[in-house]
């Protein structure tokens, strides 16, 4: 190894580099995500020494050995707040040698280090800086937002007043908006948003089975029973003709409803009259629009039937566990984001800040697009049980944070839910996504540029 560093030391950019990005590249094909993790952090320290080879003798050289690599895994799992004495030494040795490009070079050194923040006295941008800037960058302007809700609200009008007029016998509640959009939790482009459409069920008619108690044993998936059918017999109830084998379907509900209502509706008209082009979605698998309004800007609307019994709310979603006709999802998104809101209001904090961020980074990245909105906010939300500080200074360092507690969890294969720790939010991922996404935030533990890089 030393002869090659002595013989190609002018050409350790390109060619160790390709070396290295090929071995990090398919490693975790081969190795999973832990030995994805050990190899990345492996070759940073062969590039490491590749390159104190090929640089100017100076007085290191009676410096300690090299750390073990479980020691350098120490050093990245460190809190970003301030570089390494080694790297500081480093740095403030080329910023003396290259004066004359100091901004520049500062720049890029901070971009190629293993820990996320530069000292102060160098005077380069932080990573506490680039999160913050990034963070504005991202987010929706107020009046790009403003018009996204409000046509969706329009929208919502013209639903809930044909519901009215063409099927005044259907029990529903009134339409609502939720969300990332709705909830101003949504980044880059206000893009997508839920139309929430309660039904209204006869208490005494049916009863919540809880998941646990179905074949499937999955928490989160729960069926609604008909009861009391010796008293009550079929057809007392609307909702009688949307059962299978006694219990309510949410996928036969989506059926009927998308030829009653979608399929029914002048979307040309209304589209003409709001000043936007309204398609319905063709499969009849889900209720959803495809929106184009204020120029060119597009807007997904799913609409959702939905059930609340007691303090559980259920939603009609595609499954992807198979093709199951009866099993409803519970949802605790306006739990979650209700609880995220009221930790901040009670210490001023950056929660909903730090989800943003990781937001747009999710959706910036391909390899991070599966990670959802709850999934963050339960990993936030349970950090705040241990972390205290969320203040605006602390934004690099919680961020860095929840990034390493969301690789523990991919790592153990389960994400409780916050308020119901029987629900692993991470059963829906494959194992082959697991590994793509723990893979990716491993390296961006190491080269932060990864996280804002597209």
């Amino acid at each position: 190894m030393a002869s090659i560093a002595q013989g190609k030391g002018k050409q350790k950019d390109s060619g160790l580099g390709n070396i290295i990005d090929f071995l990090l590249a398919n490693a975790r094909l081969v190795l999973g995500i832990g030995g994805a993790a050990v190899l990345a952090i492996a070759t940073v320290a062969v590039k490491r020494i590749f390159d104190k080879a090929s640089d100017p003798p100076d007085n290191s050289l009676d410096k300690p050995a090299s750390q073990s690599i479980k020691e350098k895994y120490s050093r990245i799992d460190a809190s970003p707040k301030l570089l390494n004495i080694q790297t500081s030494e480093s740095l403030q040795r080329m910023l003396n040698t290259k004066s004359n490009h100091k901004q520049e070079n500062c720049q890029d050194v901070l971009l190629e280090n293993l820990t996320p923040e530069s000292s102060k006295a160098a005077h380069c941008i932080t990573l506490q800086e680039k999160f913050l800037a990034y963070y504005t960058h991202q987010s929706i302007p107020p009046a790009e937002l403003s018009r996204a809700k409000q046509c969706t609200m329009d929208i919502c009008t013209e639903l809930q007043k044909f519901l009215r007029s063409k099927h005044p016998d259907i029990p529903l509640g009134e339409m609502y908006l939720s969300g990332s959009l709705y909830n101003d939790l949504q980044m880059v482009a206000p893009d997508h948003v839920c139309l929430m459409l309660p039904l209204l069920l006869e208490d005494n008619l049916w009863t919540l089975i809880a998941g646990e108690e179905t074949i499937l044993n999955v928490p989160e998936l729960q069926m609604v029973r008909r009861d009391n059918m010796e008293y009550f017999p079929r057809g007392i109830s609307y909702w009688d003709r949307f059962t299978v084998g006694r219990y309510l379907s949410p996928k036969l509900i989506v059926k009927v409803f998308h030829k009653m209502v979608l399929g029914s509706m002048n979307w040309l008209v209304i589209g003409t009259l709001l000043d936007c082009i309204i398609r319905p979605e063709v499969s009849t698998e889900v209720l959803q629009l495809k929106v184009q309004h204020d120029g060119e800007k597009l807007l997904c609307i799913d609409i959702l039937p939905m059930i609340k019994m007691e303090d559980t709310i259920l939603l009609s979603k595609p499954q992807i566990r198979g093709s199951f006709v009866n099993l409803w999802q519970q949802s605790f998104w306006a739990a979650e984001t209700s609880r995220l809101r009221s930790l901040d209001s009670s210490d001023l904090g950056f929660r909903f800040c730090c989800l943003k961020v990781l937001k747009a980074i999710c959706r910036d990245q391909p390899s991070l697009r599966k990670l959802t909105s709850s999934q963050l906010i339960n990993v936030i939300l349970h950090l705040s049980q241990v972390e205290k500080d969320w203040t605006k200074e602390a934004l690099a360092e919680r961020v860095f944070q929840i990034l390493k507690e969301l690789v523990s969890y991919l790592e153990e294969g389960r994400l409780p839910a916050y308020f119901n720790n029987k629900v692993n939010l991470l059963s829906d991922l494959s194992e082959e996504e697991v590994n793509e996404i723990g893979y990716t935030l491993y390296r961006a533990m190491s080269h932060s540029d990864i996280l804002f890089s597209d």
